[in-house]
């Protein structure tokens, strides 16, 4: 096993204590975790797993500078993906939907991965926030006739003449 696979074996482990223990001892410990493989310097990766701890913990507001930095200093793969969504989600939160919207947008648009689903959510959330309810039923629909076992194409039909 590599350093960075025992890194992230770990950081599974510390992961799998949220709920278990108190937030703030989450908290530390994610900090504690990442600042091994930051050695003070900065990290995109130590950045991201701060900013989903503080995220996860109902730390809106720490969680969005960091969330940032870690796209700044070049965060790559499904990570970067996801710091996007939940930058997205942050910002919903804290008030800053078009901004929001405006990365889910470019998410939709320039990307396609297994979080596909997520970026819909996450976007009919943030549209639901500025009352375009038809726009976000249109994108639950269309996430979701994906995995109906029967009237796929209907409900994905549907999903778009909501917006036409």
């Amino acid at each position: 096993m590599t350093d960075f696979e025992l890194w992230e074996t770990e950081l599974k482990t510390i992961w799998d204590q949220l709920g278990l223990i108190s937030n703030d001892d989450f908290i530390e410990k994610i900090k504690v975790h990442t600042e091994t493989s930051s050695a003070g310097k900065p990290n995109a990766i130590a950045d991201f797993e701060r900013a989903c701890a503080y995220d996860s913990t109902g730390f809106e507001k720490n969680a969005e500078p960091l969330y940032r930095s870690s796209l700044q200093l070049g965060l790559t793969g499904l990570r970067r993906r996801r710091a996007r969504i939940q930058l997205a989600s942050t910002l919903r939160n804290n008030g800053k939907i078009h901004e929001s919207i405006e990365i889910l947008r470019e998410e939709k648009k320039n990307y396609s991965d297994e979080l596909d689903d997520a970026v819909n959510a996450f976007l009919a959330l943030s549209l639901s926030s500025i009352n375009n309810d038809k726009e976000a039923l249109s994108l639950a629909l269309e996430s979701l006739s994906k995995h109906l076992p029967r009237y796929n194409k209907s409900v994905y039909n549907y999903s778009k003449k909501l917006i036409e």
